[in-house]
């Protein structure tokens, strides 16, 4: 969530805030709001001396014998006056905020611009894509060639997008888990964390997928919401908290079933495990100061790439552009994995910084060392570490040979039982 108070005082940089994401300026709408909301505040605080003023006159009159009706009289219209305010005070008050909801972060100076993905700069490319003297298949192939992908009786079980891995397959997905955490509490300082899949409404707001994602979650009868990414429960571990400086940076990280609806993305990758309603990620969290955040982002980046560098994936990383920037971030780097299958590479992870946006959502904030009583918004950042279901079809596509076999990495054969080769049984 934008800080009001800075709103107020740069409107037009505000204004070319949203600008830069294309978005039509919002300034007039808020500051009348917000003036009005201000005003019903100050209209009760002025009623409020007047009412102590007359109370006080109540006690005088009364003590010389004298008639206070009138001044009874007032108290009581104040009463009934102040009552109606801070009725249209709440009401005032959580339209600003709803409205607040509804607004996009501001971007950091760095994203670069350009109305599409088509103006995403590319940062570096690591690792040469494996030439292949046969034609190659893509991953729903090759894990229904193996008969250990079946589409056909998930969709009996649970309709399209939904898929079953069996044997191998089903286990390397879990090596794949048990690698990348393995790695990132060993390796480059996350703590694992195991956090509830089921969450409350005020959850999915502080982390910003409330109100703006609302069709691409689902909800529970019971009125929890599933998870659309673990990111949702680890950055609001801070909700509400203040942290000491000494604390930060946390850096956390979870595997996790992930769920969403993938409202919009009709026609895209229905074939395969690509885009599927119930997936497997391992996120990566991390919590800081200011001072600290561009580092923090670069070390959830690197800590991703470590991933693929081990599991000899080839990839690049790429800045995304102002239009193709997510709602709650300020800036975001994109992995993209090779996929032979499809000629292309494809997104892997997305390690973004949220500045102090999600923050002020969740109230989590610090106190600066030397500091007793002020205290500041944190940051926050998250990444994919990896999305567990991509790796696998990178590895599959990756890794395939002639007959339709599969070769295990080797950082994955100690998770597999030494399996060296998965071939049809």
């Amino acid at each position: 969530m934008l800080d009001i108070k800075w709103i107020r005082e740069n409107p037009a940089d505000f204004d070319a805030a949203l600008e830069r994401r294309g978005a039509a300026p919002k300034s007039a709408e808020v500051l009348d709001l917000d003036a009005k909301h201000r005003g019903i505040i100050t209209e009760v605080q002025n009623l409020q001396t007047r009412r102590n003023e007359v109370s006080k006159q109540i006690g005088q009159v009364k003590s010389k014998g004298g008639d206070a009706s009138a001044q009874m009289a007032e108290v009581a219209e104040i009463k009934d006056r102040m009552a109606a305010l801070d009725a249209e005070e709440k009401d005032v008050g959580q339209f600003l905020r709803d409205l607040l909801m509804t607004l996009p972060n501001t971007l950091d100076a760095a994203v670069p611009e350009g109305k599409d993905e088509t103006a995403n700069v590319e940062l570096r490319k690591w690792g040469t894509p494996r030439s292949f003297n046969f034609a190659v298949k893509d991953h729903a192939d090759l894990g229904v060639g193996l008969g250990l992908l079946d589409f056909d009786q998930a969709a009996v079980i649970s309709g399209a997008r939904f898929s079953i891995l069996k044997g191998p397959l089903a286990r390397m997905e879990r090596a794949l888990a048990q690698f990348m955490l393995d790695t990132h509490t060993d390796q480059n300082g996350f703590t694992e964390v195991n956090p509830p899949l089921l969450v409350k409404a005020e959850t999915l707001q502080g982390s910003g997928q409330l109100p703006k994602f609302v069709e691409d979650l689902y909800m529970t009868t019971a009125g929890h919401w599933l998870i659309p990414t673990s990111e949702v429960p680890l950055v609001n571990m801070v909700s509400g908290k203040i942290l000491a400086e000494a604390e930060l940076p946390i850096r956390v990280t979870a595997f996790t079933p992930c769920f969403r609806s993938e409202a919009g993305a009709a026609g895209k990758d229905t074939k395969g495990i690509i885009r599927q309603h119930q997936f497997e990620k391992v996120e990566l969290v991390s919590v800081c100061t200011p001072e600290q955040s561009v580092a923090e982002h670069e070390h959830i980046t690197k800590s991703a790439e470590m991933i693929l560098q081990k599991l000899e994936l080839p990839y690049r990383a790429i800045a995304l552009c102002t239009g193709d920037m997510g709602f709650s971030m300020a800036r975001t780097f994109d992995l993209e994995v090779w996929l032979p299958g499809q000629s292309a590479y494809r997104e892997i992870s997305s390690c973004s910084n949220a500045h102090e946006f999600q923050a002020r959502r969740m109230n989590a904030r610090y106190r600066p060392a030397g500091d007793s009583k002020g205290t500041r918004f944190v940051h926050t950042l998250n990444g994919s570490g990896l999305a567990v279901g991509r790796t696998l079809v990178a590895v599959m596509e990756n890794y395939q040979e002639q007959d339709g076999s599969i070769r295990v990495p080797k950082v994955l054969q100690p998770y597999m039982g030494g399996l060296e080769l998965i071939r049809r049984g």
